[in-house]
C-alpha cells in the first residue's frame, strides 16, 4: 500500500514539474510595431493602466486592448510631463520587454527584447506590439532628460491567466503526503525497534 502511494505521489510529482518546466522553458519572441497598431478612436479600455513618479517626471501608461492575446496587434500610450509645470517630455522613449518569471530566481527574464524608440506624436508616446506567444511580460519605457536617465517598468500578462497557483498548491499538497508517509515511516521503525527490544529477556 505504501509503495503504490509513493509510485503515485512520485508520478504526480514529475508530472508537475514537468508542466512547470515547460511553463518556464517557453522562450517569448516579442515583435514590436512602430506605433498605430489599432485604431486610436477604439473605445477599447485598456489592460494596463497607470501612473509613475519618477524623478521629476509623471509618467502615465496604458496598453490595449483591454485583453491582449497572441498574434493579435497592441499599443503601448505612454504620456511624460514635468513634475513642476506638468510640461510634456519632448525627447525620445525606447520601448523594451522581457519575460516575467514568477518564481524569482529563475533565469532568462534578464534579456529585454527591444520594441522600438519613439518620439512624441501629439505629446503621447505610441508602440506598437504584437506577442507571438501568451505569457507573464515585463513592458519597460526609458529616457534621458537633463543628463540623467529615466526607466519605468510594469507587468502585463497576454492570453489566459495560467494556473500557477493550481500547480503550486498540487505540489505542496504531494510534498505535505510525502511528508506525512516518511514520518509514519519512521514512527513505524521505531516502533518495531522498542517491540523487538522490549521482547528481549
Amino acid at each position: 500500500m505504501t509503495r503504490t502511494l509513493l509510485k503515485t505521489l512520485c508520478t504526480t510529482l514529475v508530472s508537475v514539474l514537468s508542466l512547470l518546466a515547460a511553463d518556464l522553458a517557453g522562450a517569448h519572441h516579442i515583435l514590436g510595431r512602430p506605433g498605430y497598431s489599432l485604431n486610436e478612436d477604439s473605445n477599447t479600455p485598456p489592460a494596463v493602466q497607470g501612473e509613475s513618479r519618477i524623478g521629476d517626471f509623471i509618467v502615465t501608461y496604458m496598453v490595449f486592448p483591454a485583453f491582449p492575446r497572441p498574434r493579435e496587434p497592441g499599443r503601448i500610450n505612454l504620456y511624460v510631463k514635468r513634475d513642476r509645470d506638468a510640461t510634456p517630455f519632448q525627447g525620445k522613449v525606447t520601448f523594451k520587454m522581457r519575460d516575467d518569471p514568477w518564481l524569482p530566481y529563475v533565469r532568462g527574464g534578464d534579456h529585454a527584447a527591444t520594441l522600438g524608440t519613439q518620439q512624441p506624436d501629439d505629446n503621447v508616446f505610441r508602440q506598437g506590439i504584437v506577442f507571438p506567444e501568451e505569457g507573464e511580460y515585463i513592458i519597460s519605457a526609458a529616457f534621458e532628460a537633463g543628463g540623467q536617465h529615466y526607466n519605468v517598468e510594469f507587468p502585463l500578462r497576454v492570453g489566459a491567466p495560467a494556473p500557477v497557483g493550481y500547480l503550486l498548491a498540487l505540489l505542496l499538497f504531494a510534498l505535505l503526503v510525502f511528508a506525512v508517509i516518511q514520518r509514519r515511516r519512521s514512527m513505524t521503525g521505531k516502533l518495531r525497534s522498542l517491540h523487538g527490544d522490549g521482547g528481549t529477556p
